[in-house]
């Protein structure tokens, strides 16, 4: 018993682990802050 819940804890934990809470961006997103980039280096 104590196995099955010691593997359950580590599956867990690598699952927390590798799971990142960055958010994407999209390429659209991308393009858009290249803009602003252009137009603030315009000014």
């Amino acid at each position: 018993m104590k196995k099955v819940f010691l593997i359950l804890f580590a599956a867990g934990l690598m699952a927390t682990s590798f799971t990142s809470c960055r958010e994407k961006k999209t390429v659209g997103d991308e393009i858009e802050d290249v803009a602003d980039d252009i137009e603030d280096a315009a000014d």
